[in-house]
């Protein structure tokens, strides 16, 4: 008689031949996705002389993108919950490249402020529906790699960023808008073809779309569960210590440092950028195969990673010599993104099936305002002329009570997949 085969395996064989062509396809929508919201602020030169702004209008540009894509993000889940996930994705980046693309024939600051506020609604649509879709997919030990790619693709489009302020130098400051709104548009007609919801198989729990989701009883059900309310308070205080950090960084290198501006920047973003690629890569590699034999494993791993960035910040925010703070921080960024790999697959742990897209839109609303309140809070202390170090050393105990966090979150035998 042949022994029965693990669940692990059972599931690793139904996985659908198009799982991953969605994560790679989504790859590309991620890259567009960041890339068009970030290359604004590599322009600013050129920006400000073609319409002439304060620095605190040119901030406000950011600003209402941050407050419109937070706060519509758990209606923008609801809706991937709601519908067709692979629709409202398709819809997310053909709206979202149109107004980047309008966004080149803005003539006043007005104009141009508005154009940012509907990218901010536009793409809020995007992230939650497209996690929502991988995980519809990858439902075993592919799971956290497959979005771990997917937060690749989004990290490397951020990377790309200075392509916009190259444009801006060589040609007009509208020519990057364009170009990758053009693009995103026929990327988005492509993708009519090839981006389809996933088929639930047998024994299997993909909500139907005919399935008619609604809002407030979805919050309802997600907040009755004490896990979610973990993950939340998680999630907040890892965006805490992102934004402290990346928005910091730079300024603590050229200081502490006493390095040129350039050569901060490049120490902020160039070793950063690379460390983070490569650990939301190895995180979500490494938690698929710890799943096989321990179902806590996404909540394990990323905690274990915190637990490694935090000394490294603490170290790195202590020391005089910039060899070891720039190891310090390579580590946070190496060790940190195994929560960015594993947030969605320990979202799944946690949540009814039916409203996944609506519970991550509550996690990014709340991690967009801690994230903000946290970077305020730094300017507040800056002004109080506080070192950059002692946000860093903030910021490193945060990563020790998130990875508390983990720890307590408990999750249930039937929830597990």
């Amino acid at each position: 008689m042949a022994l029965a085969q693990p669940a692990t395996a059972v599931l690793e064989s139904k996985l659908p031949a198009r799982a991953w062509l969605v994560v790679a396809l989504l790859c590309v929508v991620g890259g567009l996705n960041y890339l068009d919201r970030v290359m604004i602020t590599t322009m600013r030169g050129s920006i400000v002389e073609a319409i002439p702004m304060s620095d605190t209008q040119f901030g406000l540009l950011t600003a209402v993108f941050l407050w419109t894509y937070g706060l519509l993000s758990p209606m923008a889940g609801f809706l991937a919950d709601r519908f067709s996930r692979s629709r409202v994705i398709i819809g997310s980046l053909f709206v979202w490249s149109a107004v980047t693309f309008l966004t080149a024939f803005s003539t006043t600051f007005g104009e141009l402020l508005a154009t940012r506020a509907l990218m901010g609604v536009s793409e809020a649509c995007y992230i939650p529906a497209a996690l929502a879709l991988i995980v519809d997919y990858h439902r075993g030990t592919t799971r956290s790699l497959a979005t771990g790619i997917h937060v690749g693709g989004m990290m490397l489009g951020q990377s790309l960023g200075f392509v916009g302020g190259w444009m801006a130098e060589r040609h007009a400051w509208s020519t990057a808008f364009q170009i990758f709104g053009l693009v995103g548009v026929v990327y988005a007609v492509v993708l009519v073809f090839f981006l389809k919801d996933a088929t639930p198989q047998r024994n299997e729990s993909i909500p139907p779309v005919a399935q008619k989701v609604q809002f407030i009883p979805a919050l309802r059900n997600l907040f009755s569960r004490g896990s979610f309310g973990l993950a939340l308070l998680f999630w907040g205080f890892l965006g805490m210590v992102g934004w402290l950090i990346i928005g910091w960084l730079p300024t603590y290198y050229k200081e502490h440092f006493q390095l040129p501006q350039g050569e901060a920047g490049l120490y902020a973003t160039g070793y950063l950028h690379t460390s983070a690629l490569i650990g939301v890569l190895l995180g979500g590699f490494l938690a698929d195969r710890w799943s096989r034999t321990n179902p806590r494993a996404r909540l394990l791993l990323p905690a274990i990673g915190l637990l490694l960035a935090a000394p490294g910040v603490f170290l790195a925010s202590t020391t005089d010599m910039l060899p070891l703070a720039v190891a310090g921080f390579v580590l946070y960024a190496l060790t940190r993104t195994f929560s960015d790999a594993n947030m969605m697959p320990i979202l799944c742990l946690i949540t009814d099936s039916r409203y996944r897209a609506t519970g991550y839109g509550v996690l990014n609303m709340f991690s967009c305002i801690v994230g903000g309140a946290g970077i305020y809070l730094g300017g507040m202390l800056r002004d109080s002329h506080i070192d950059v170090s002692v946000l860093f050393r903030v910021a490193a105990v945060l990563m020790v009570l998130c990875a508390g966090i983990l720890f307590s979150i408990r999750i249930k035998p039937e929830e597990l997949e």
